[in-house]
């Protein structure tokens, strides 16, 4: 076990476990950590808790200290000249006629790096505008091309539901969506009920997968071919949550049947 404390460096980005070391870290403070590029200013999204190595990123690195007034005005400063080179980024963007959108730019804390998050659907050749960037801000310049996932949860939105997009609201990270999961829920396999404004399939349908897997056992499938009391027919139509199905049996006509579970449970 490790002494982790989990840190946000976005409202409702990825959480990163840091080592406490000696400090007295508690959730909702404001840490400066050491990352892979260089010292970042972040919130701390949990307390102090013992988390398996094996689910760790080893080695984990150390938080340096709870962040000053200093620390805070410098990371302000920050937040304002990278809505600067922002602006500059895009306008050299379009001046090479580059078919990429920038969402977002970022100052490291140590200034030592500044990055700049796009999408395209094309290779891009950004040489001379990264060239034109570091001449600009004498620093490390560094494009990263991000999923559309990740530009939707930046621009934000409303989903199909009328509530704000849950990859901007609270998911840290994207997990795995598949068509079977909207099979699995007897939803209507159409595009565009079971996509979300990114155009790719809805996060929330991970959210009931596991109950609508474990209601479905013992349910045959719509299109089996069953046994009734009536005859052999087939599931047209199932209820997963009753536990009922309908069979369309031939020379007799629909026949309503219940599992053997649900049978039990009335008895």
């Amino acid at each position: 076990m490790k002494e982790v404390v989990g840190v946000r460096f976005k409202g409702n980005g990825k959480i990163y476990y840091f080592s406490p070391g000696n400090l007295k870290i508690n959730k909702d403070d404001v840490v400066i950590v050491n990352t892979d590029k260089g010292l970042q200013l972040g919130e701390v999204a949990t307390n102090i808790k013992n988390i398996k190595k094996e689910n760790l990123i080893l080695p984990v690195k150390k938080a340096l200290r709870i962040a000053n007034e200093e620390d805070k005005k410098a990371h302000q400063k920050n937040i304002r000249d990278s809505e600067m080179a922002h602006k500059k980024c895009q306008k050299l963007i379009e001046e090479y006629n580059l078919n990429m959108k920038l969402l977002e730019t970022v100052y490291t804390f140590d200034r030592k790096q500044l990055i700049f998050y796009f999408t395209s659907e094309d290779r891009i050749d950004f040489r001379s505008l990264v060239k034109d960037l570091a001449k600009i801000y004498k620093t490390r310049i560094e494009l990263r091309q991000v999923g559309i996932r990740d530009q939707a949860k930046s621009v934000g939105g409303l989903g199909h539901c009328g509530r704000e997009l849950c990859c901007t609201a609270f998911l840290n990270e994207f997990d795995s969506v598949s068509i079977n999961m909207a099979k699995n829920q007897n939803l209507a396999l159409n595009p565009a009920k079971i996509s979300g404004v990114c155009g790719r399939l809805l996060c929330c349908l991970n959210y009931e997968n596991k109950e609508y897997k474990e209601y479905k056992k013992g349910i045959p499938p719509v299109g089996t071919i069953v046994k009734t009391n009536q005859g052999k027919g087939k599931v047209i139509s199932v209820d997963v949550f009753n536990r009922r199905y309908k069979v369309d049996v031939p020379d007799y006509g629909v026949v309503n049947v219940e599992t053997q579970e649900e049978k039990d449970g009335s008895n």
